[in-house]
C-alpha cells in the first residue's frame, strides 16, 4: 500500500499546499502579461521574489529557476509530511517534459555570442537533465537513489509507477516524487505559433475543440511512503499508462488534464464513462505538460477534506456532468485522467484512507 504523506506546491498562485488549497477554494484568477515578440503573452508565471523564507534560495544562488522551484516544492512536501528524513532511506524521482530548456538555450546563445572557450560553465552544469534532482539531493541532504524522468506527457505518471516499484520492493522508506516545468521565450513562441491563446485569458478545459493555451510553470512534489501515518492524505491505489476506460469505473470524481497543450483534446470525450462527475483545475495554473501532478494534488486534498472544489471554468458545451459548486461530499475514490496527442491514456487512482 502506497500512502501520500505530504504535498509541496509552487505555482503562480503561491507557495505551499495552503496556497494550492486557497486557489481551489477561490477559483480562477487572470494570468500575468509578460513581454513577447510583437507585444505580450498571457502566462501563469512563478515569482520567486515572493518567497518569504530565503534560506534555501541562499544555498543555491548559482542554480537556475527550474532547479530552485524543484527544491522549494520538494522541501515543502517534506515539511508538510512532518517526517524527519534523518536515518531514513529517502529517494528522489523528478519528472519533467522540457527540463532546463531555458538554461539550455541560454547556454547555446552563449556559444554563439562568446565561443565555446568562453561560454558559462555554470549554465552548462545547470542545463543537464539531472541537475534539478541533484540540487534537491544536495540542498536537502537526501542521499538515497535519485532519478530524473523526461518525457512529454506521461513523465509524472511514469515517475509514480517507478516510485511504487521502489517502495514495494523495499528499496527506500520514502520517496519525494514530483514534476517541474519552466516557462521561457521558446515555449512562448511555440504556444503562439501552434496553439490558440484565449482572448480573455481563460482556459476552457471542457471545450476539447477548439482548445486554448495559456502557458504555465511551477513545481509539485509528493512524499510517498509504504508506512501509514495518521494524517496522511490518501492512498495511491493504482497508476496505469496505456489505460483502458474501465480504469475509471467506480470513481466518485475524475479530474481531467485537458489544458490546451494539444490542438485537439476530443479523446477525453470518448474515454469518459457516461454520467461521470468531472472537474479540471488547469485554469488555476496554466497549460503545463506535467500539470497532472497539480490535478492529483487537488484530488488528494479533496479526499482528505471530504470536500469537492468547483471547476474554476464551467463553460460546458458538451453538457458534461461537472462540479459546479464547492461543498462537502462523501468521497472514496478520485481518478486523474491524462491523455497524449496519440490518444493514449494515463490514469492515477486515489482512494480515501481506511477508517
Amino acid at each position: 500500500m502506497i500512502n501520500l504523506l505530504g504535498i509541496g506546491s509552487l505555482f503562480s498562485g503561491g507557495f505551499g499546499v495552503d496556497a494550492l488549497e486557497a486557489a481551489l477554494a477561490h477559483g480562477w484568477t487572470s494570468p500575468q502579461q509578460v513581454a513577447a515578440a510583437g507585444g505580450t503573452q498571457a502566462v501563469y508565471q512563478v515569482n520567486l521574489e515572493n518567497i518569504a523564507d530565503r534560506t534555501l534560495l541562499k544555498k543555491m544562488r548559482r542554480a537556475d529557476k527550474l532547479s530552485k522551484m524543484a527544491v522549494l516544492a520538494a522541501a515543502d512536501a517534506l515539511a508538510d509530511s512532518r517526517i524527519d528524513p534523518a536515518g531514513k532511506r529517502v529517494g528522489i524521482i523528478l519528472a519533467t517534459a522540457f527540463g532546463a530548456h531555458v538554461t539550455t538555450f541560454d547556454f547555446l546563445d552563449g556559444i554563439i555570442d562568446y565561443g565555446e572557450a568562453n561560454v558559462s560553465p555554470t549554465a552548462f552544469s545547470n542545463s543537464v537533465h539531472n541537475a534539478a534532482a541533484s540540487y534537491i539531493s544536495s540542498t536537502l541532504e537526501i542521499f538515497g537513489p535519485t532519478l530524473s524522468v523526461t518525457a512529454f506527457r506521461f513523465s509524472f505518471e511514469t515517475a509514480l509507477q517507478l516510485a511504487c516499484c521502489w517502495l514495494e520492493q523495499g528499496r527506500v522508506d520514502y520517496l519525494l516524487v514530483g514534476a517541474v516545468e519552466q516557462y521561457g521565450e521558446v515555449l512562448g513562441h511555440v504556444s503562439r505559433a501552434r496553439l490558440l491563446p484565449p482572448d480573455d485569458g481563460r482556459l476552457q478545459p471542457f471545450s476539447f475543440l477548439p482548445t486554448y493555451n495559456v502557458p504555465g510553470e511551477g513545481a509539485l512534489f509528493l512524499l510517498l511512503g509504504a508506512a501509514a501515518a495518521a494524517d496522511r492524505y490518501c492512498r495511491l491505489a493504482a497508476v496505469t499508462t496505456a489505460s483502458a476506460v474501465t480504469d475509471l469505473q467506480g470513481a466518485d470524481l475524475v479530474i481531467i488534464n485537458s489544458d490546451g497543450s494539444h490542438e485537439d483534446e476530443r479523446g477525453y470525450l470518448a474515454t469518459l464513462p457516461a454520467g461521470q462527475l468531472l472537474s479540471a483545475y488547469s485554469p488555476l495554473f496554466g497549460s503545463i505538460m506535467t500539470g497532472s501532478a497539480f490535478n492529483l494534488a487537488a484530488g488528494a486534498l479533496m479526499l482528505k477534506r471530504q470536500k469537492l472544489y468547483a471547476a474554476p471554468q464551467q463553460s460546458n458545451p458538451h453538457a458534461l456532468k461537472i462540479v459546479t459548486a464547492t461543498g462537502a461530499a462523501a468521497l472514496e475514490t478520485i481518478c486523474t485522467l491524462n491523455m497524449n496527442c496519440s490518444g493514449e491514456r494515463a490514469v492515477v487512482r486515489l482512494q480515501r484512507n481506511e477508517q
